[in-house]
């Protein structure tokens, strides 16, 4: 267990030392977030079904998980480019343990996460979003441990489409859109179609929106947040065992 520790801890200094040099890319990777708070946001207040005050209340939350979600679904082009330039090779015949070489870099896609969290938040305070730091703290640890799990799901698909770039963005760009529309994240599922609200249901994203909606609103004790944790754990617990088995099966 302290070799696994070890080795990921070394892993995850690698991995983040490129964003340790260059910060600027944790703000660039905003403005896609800052364009759906900017130019979806104030539309918000023309749709029926969100709760009263705020609609950045409501949304605000919703954003923090999209940035999760793009951000960790497409570390896996990472592990693709060192691929196809030795990088990962050489990186094989290390004496790091193989698990250690996932948990590393899935662990490492927290920090971009977080920091994208706070600035969203930061940006959205002055026009009328309001902080609640303990339900802020609770959500964060919850996208956290989602991320993580998004993120070894991403390096698996990229160990699975090794060699065919193409074939990584299509099933990522394929399963990335339904998830976070049928989430809610953008407008509510309420209204839709029954079958509709029947996938929104089965869809672990939706659970964790709703428990960070509830979370930032400052409502610790709400069934959805219970719901919202397990589905992120769930989601790290298949991320991790889909991601050690293929990293183990690519490096036999």
């Amino acid at each position: 267990m302290t070799s696994i520790v070890t080795d990921s801890s070394i892993v995850f200094t690698r991995e983040l030392r490129p964003l340790v040099r260059n910060p600027f890319s944790v703000v660039f990777t905003m403005v896609q977030p800052l364009v759906f708070l900017g130019l979806f946001g104030p539309l918000l207040s023309q749709v029926t079904g969100l709760p009263t005050g705020s609609s950045l209340q409501w949304f605000v939350p919703g954003i923090i998980v999209m940035s999760a979600l793009f951000g960790a679904s497409t570390t896996g082009s990472n592990l693709q480019l060192e691929m196809q330039t030795g990088s990962h090779e050489r990186t094989l015949v290390t004496p790091l343990q193989r698990p250690a070489l996932l948990l590393g870099r899935a662990l490492k896609e927290v920090v971009p996460v977080l920091a994208q969290a706070v600035l969203i938040v930061a940006v959205s305070m002055p026009f009328g979003f309001r902080l609640e730091p303990a339900g802020m703290l609770i959500g964060l640890v919850i996208v956290a441990v989602f991320a993580v799990g998004l993120g070894a799901l991403s390096h698996a698909l990229a160990l699975a489409s090794e060699g065919n770039e193409m074939m990584f963005w299509m099933v990522q760009q394929t399963l990335l859109f339904p998830l976070m529309l049928l989430s809610g994240m953008l407008l509510p599922i309420d209204g839709g179609p029954g079958w509709m609200q029947a996938a929104s249901k089965v869809n672990p994203l939706t659970h964790v929106v709703d428990a960070e909606r509830a979370l930032f609103a400052g409502d610790i004790v709400n069934s959805s947040v219970l719901y919202g944790a397990i589905a992120a754990a769930v989601v790290m617990a298949v991320g991790l065992h889909v991601g050690i088995k293929a990293v183990r099966r690519g490096s036999a």
